[in-house]
């Protein structure tokens, strides 16, 4: 095994694990938990407002 087979064999092994994630991003199973995500920063927080400007 030459350094060529490993460089094929890291590639295939990265564009499976690309695949994956892929895979897992638009499945429906994580379109819940995205969503909610999505609605994070819309969320009404109770805290104060900063007091005093940055100067």
């Amino acid at each position: 095994m030459d350094i060529n087979d490993m460089r094929v064999i890291v590639t295939v092994v990265a564009f499976a694990c690309f695949l994956g994630i892929c895979l897992w991003a638009y499945s429906k199973h994580a379109k819940a938990g995205f969503d909610e995500a999505a609605r994070l920063p819309l969320t009404d927080d109770d805290l104060p407002a900063a007091s005093g400007r940055r100067e």
